[in-house]
């Protein structure tokens, strides 16, 4: 899966600071096992800080919610393309952990994510644990609410790394109206080419992507997307940096 191949050049990259300008479904960020001393999560669309407000809250009432919630493939459809704005903060709490547990790498636009011979990442009978768990990993992270070019210059430094998620060439909008648009891959580009830490972004291989961060070290990789025990398709990552990190894939 893509968010090992991103973890492992993470955890090669040294590091005292890691910031996520697009946390998005925290895919990547809730799987690392390493903490550095400064954690930043940029919380956009509030999807995580609301998660978490609603356990505070009203976590007997969102456990009821979840109770009778199946790994379905057709209720992972309708949730991915619901609006959450349209939604209670209980219904967008429940949404957001139901595709962060289901989705291909933990991403909402990816794929339903379930593949012959494992189990179904959400299951009600681990929730309360997995919950506790999540809140534990992110007790001392920081999370902010800003425009992803402002984190990246508040918290740029000579030991801070930055994992970038942006919406793929083409889904601009997956993340909220208005949040990304496709004028921002070239400022994203530019704003990366001035930092003084290192970065790792990870988005789609298409002709316009490389042209646009043609100056950084591109890695294409190659997934398999289970879709059923017969079916795979192939999709082609980026795995883009300013440090060039050697590993193997095999």
């Amino acid at each position: 899966m893509l968010h090992k191949a991103i973890i492992d050049r993470i955890d090669r990259i040294k590091h005292d600071t890691y910031v996520e300008p697009f946390v998005g479904m925290g895919g990547v960020f809730l799987r690392r096992t390493w903490k550095p001393t400064c954690e930043v999560a940029n919380d956009l669309n509030g999807e995580i800080t609301n998660l978490f407000r609603i356990l505070q809250r009203h976590f007997p009432q969102f456990l009821e919610m979840m109770r009778f919630q199946v790994a379905s493939r057709r209720e992972f459809e309708r949730l991915r393309y619901s609006d959450p704005q349209t939604l209670t903060d209980l219904e967008r709490a429940a949404r957001f952990l139901y595709l962060q547990r289901l989705a291909f790498g933990g991403q909402v636009r990816g794929v339903f994510g379930v593949s012959p011979g494992t189990a179904p990442r959400f299951s009600i009978a681990k929730l309360e644990p997995i919950l506790d768990a999540a809140h534990q990993r992110l007790d001392g992270v920081v999370f902010e609410n800003l425009p992803w070019e402002d984190v990246v210059s508040r918290w740029d430094t000579e030991g801070t790394l930055f994992y970038l998620d942006p919406p793929y060439w083409g889904g601009e909008a997956d993340y909220g109206k208005k949040m990304f648009e496709r004028a921002d891959f070239a400022r994203l580009a530019d704003a990366l080419s001035g930092i003084k830490g290192a970065f790792i972004l990870s988005i789609n291989d298409v002709e316009e992507i490389r042209d646009c961060f043609s100056e950084f070290n591109l890695e294409p990789v190659t997934l398999k997307y289970s879709v059923s025990k017969s079916i795979a398709t192939d999709a082609k990552e980026l795995i883009i940096s300013n440090r060039e990190v050697r590993t193997s894939l095999i």
